[in-house]
């Protein structure tokens, strides 16, 4: 295992420092720079992009293609590429991240410099960390290791513009550098046909956590406490459980001893595993902290579970879902009952709304219509 992680480690640092070049089919109009994920340009995975992977992963190669439908060359590089010094002038640089501190100074006067912002603000996103991990911390007797810092970065400072995937939340964490912001609705690995014969009576009062890296960033501490407390409700537990050892060992209770939580641990999100757990669920629960547009939430929408969020989330629910009031135990109780208390017809009413939104804001056409109109309306090229 230690040679693999050497190897793994030599593999990133190569990857690091590499530049793609792609070119348009017609005449170049010029220089386009890209500063965000370059693993999918490789020659092996050209003509495989995998499916399933992290959003971020097809936007990105979406991106790249649209600025070469526009006739622009292409240069791609890893957003922690820390060496590459550009030698050509840009029309355009987007990052993610650093890359633009780094390099706004060196580059071209005139290049359109852009933050593809997706998540909080650094110094938001450290803070409410750190504070859910405080208030976890006086609740269990227990510190865990936080697993979302954002590394400092003036990027909004060096932008001209920039693009946005969550609502309002995201945005206003960004709002004081006074630079435009342009919001494009965050895409979805895959899509789900809306069950008809889903069963509400069965399901009103199964819930669904599910999420990623940082389980206690992402409200599951607080969604284990509550529905500890809730014995008439079920919870079932999506995510990488095994990778927090700390967390595991606080709440191993919670997750492995207690009837009405189930924990199933990673899950494939196109499997059929999957399709079970939200055809015999109501809802989603997802009380994070922080978010650059929660993903698994906007997943969870396209199988027609209703939303009880956090404002942090940085999704919109509109008139199908809940907003949670303050990040507490107490609050996701009260939310939790009231969901289930709704009628029959509410229940398939919210649902079906949730999905018709997922379904006509959230897929792969409308984030490369929206990046495209933004191309030609914003930037004007």
């Amino acid at each position: 295992m230690k040679i693999i992680k050497k190897i793994l480690k030599y593999l990133k640092y190569l990857l690091s420092k590499k530049v793609i070049t792609l070119k348009p089919e017609c005449k170049s109009k010029g220089n386009v720079l890209i500063s965000y994920i370059i693993t999918q340009f490789l020659k092996k995975r050209k003509n495989n992009l995998n499916y399933l992977s992290h959003t971020n992963v097809w936007e990105c190669y979406k991106i790249a293609n649209i600025y070469l439908k526009f006739g622009y060359t292409v240069d791609v590089i890893n957003w922690d590429n820390k060496e590459f010094i550009p030698k050509k002038k840009y029309k355009v640089f987007i990052d993610i991240h650093s890359n633009l501190e780094r390099l706004s100074t060196i580059i071209n006067n005139d290049c359109i410099k852009i933050l593809h912002i997706t998540g909080a603000h650094w110094l938001y996103q450290n803070t409410a960390e750190y504070k859910r991990l405080l208030e976890l911390q006086k609740r269990k007797n227990v510190t865990l290791i936080p697993r979302r810092i954002a590394p400092f970065s003036l990027g909004i400072e060096s932008a001209d513009l920039a693009i946005i995937l969550g609502n309002e939340f995201t945005i206003n964490t960004f709002r004081y550098a006074s630079k435009p912001i342009y919001r494009i609705p965050i895409s979805s690995s895959v899509l789900f046909d809306y069950s008809e014969n889903k069963n509400f009576n069965d399901c009103k009062r199964n819930y669904l956590w599910i999420g990623s890296i940082g389980l206690a960033h992402k409200g599951l501490d607080l969604v284990l406490e509550a529905f500890s407390q809730l014995p008439d409700y079920n919870l079932t537990v999506c995510g990488p459980i095994k990778e927090e050892k700390d967390f595991e060992k606080a709440y191993f209770d919670e997750l492995y001893n207690t009837k009405n939580i189930n924990t199933v641990g990673w899950v494939d999100i196109s499997s059929m595993e999957f399709k079970k757990i939200v055809n015999n669920c109501i809802g989603v629960i997802y009380p994070s902290c922080s978010e650059g547009g929660g993903g698994s939430v906007i997943t969870c929408l396209h199988t027609g579970l209703i939303p009880i969020v956090s404002y942090e989330a940085s999704v919109d629910v509109l008139d199908f879902g809940f907003v949670l009031k303050e990040l507490s135990i107490e609050e996701i109780i009260k939310n939790v009952k009231t969901v289930s208390s709704l009628g029959i017809n509410e229940l398939k009413l919210k649902s079906k709304k949730a999905w018709e939104y997922a379904r006509k804001y959230h897929t792969r056409g409308s984030f490369a219509a929206e990046y495209e109109k933004f191309v030609r309306n914003v930037l004007k090229l």
